[in-house]
């Protein structure tokens, strides 16, 4: 559990603390904690499904309090007023709750990987339905595969939301493991296909984007992420 917790701090932050409260430049929303859950000013709402205040409903249930002011939409009507609050008493706070809350937000990470694979199979059609499972089962059986799926469901999601979408086509879990499905490799291991299978449909994302939100930027760190898929845990 602390493995996994600490590669995906690395992966979203760097692994400092720091960097667990970010606004990333071109995203209408900040982006909270070891796996850059997602909180969306009032008013405002996207294509990505929001992260944080489940987050915080979920660290709550375990007895663990949030700020009262966390509580309701992001304070921060924008990435201009986030920055220039970076060290105001608010975004101290958050990065205190969540530096030691790094645990429990990798079992809330955990959970949500555990919950897709039902989520992911109601939405493709029957007879998908048993290879997409076999895929996602067979990742489970070892450390790396497993971490594959637990960090990219909370990279890219599960892949399910119609709204996440660019030209009809997705980019989360599901769209990645129907990738492998198509073209199994039996001599190669799950999470080096994986790593393969996640840089072709996020290469494909960035090939269906609108063009104003020049995600081309992007993709070298995507892929970059995929390929430490591919390494040990």
């Amino acid at each position: 559990m602390d493995r996994v917790g600490k590669r995906i701090w690395q992966n979203e932050c760097g692994g400092t603390v720091a960097g667990l409260t970010s606004w990333n430049g071109g995203e209408d929303f900040a982006s909270l904690g070891i796996g850059h859950f997602i909180w969306y000013p009032q008013g405002r709402s996207g294509p990505f499904a929001e992260s944080f205040p489940p987050l915080l409903a979920f660290l709550a249930a375990q007895g663990i309090a949030s700020p009262r002011w966390a509580r309701g939409a992001c304070p921060w009507p924008s990435k201009a007023a986030f920055e220039a609050d970076k060290n105001g008493e608010r975004q101290k706070e958050l990065r205190a709750l969540l530096s030691r809350t790094v645990r429990q937000q990798t079992e809330f990470i955990m959970a949500r990987m555990e919950a897709a694979l039902p989520k992911m199979l109601a939405e493709v059609p029957a007879k998908e339905r048993a290879g997409i499972k076999r895929v996602f089962e067979s990742l489970k059986t070892t450390p790396e595969g497993t971490f594959c799926l637990i960090d990219y469901v909370n990279f890219k999601g599960e892949g399910t939301s119609a709204k996440e979408r660019y030209n009809r086509q997705g980019w989360g879990l599901l769209q990645v493991l129907q990738a492998i499905r198509e073209s199994p490799n039996s001599s190669t291991s799950w999470n080096v296909q994986f790593a393969a299978a996640a840089k072709r449909v996020l290469s494909r994302r960035v090939a269906n984007a609108p063009a104003e939100r020049g995600e081309q930027r992007w993709l070298a760190g995507w892929h970059s992420r995929c390929d430490s898929y591919k390494r040990s845990l």
